[in-house]
């Protein structure tokens, strides 16, 4: 078994509540989006972020291991912003 599939299958052990119509990160509006958006299509551990076919960003925070690499990249330039979820949700870490 790979490396990869021990990550993912850990991954798989932790679970997620979403908080419906209240995302905890969202994306501003953009024509073209920055190289720091951009980058988070290929480093967000949970794969959160993805390109349309359009050019554009989007991100479905279903899954959001809530690791903060979107925060430190992309939150100060003003590319998206980014709260703790309200208690209760978010992610679920199952350890073991």
């Amino acid at each position: 078994m790979s490396l990869a599939a021990r990550v993912e299958e850990k991954l798989f052990q932790n679970r997620y509540l979403v908080d419906a119509g209240k995302p905890h990160i969202a994306i501003r509006p953009h024509e073209k989006p920055s190289e720091n958006l951009l980058a988070m299509t290929r480093i967000c551990p949970a794969g959160c972020y993805s390109e349309t076919s359009s050019g554009q960003v989007e991100i479905t925070p279903d899954g959001c291991l809530e690791c903060g690499t979107c925060r430190v990249l992309c939150e100060e330039s003003g590319d998206i912003t980014w709260n703790y979820p309200r208690g209760g949700f978010g992610v679920l870490f199952k350890f073991g």
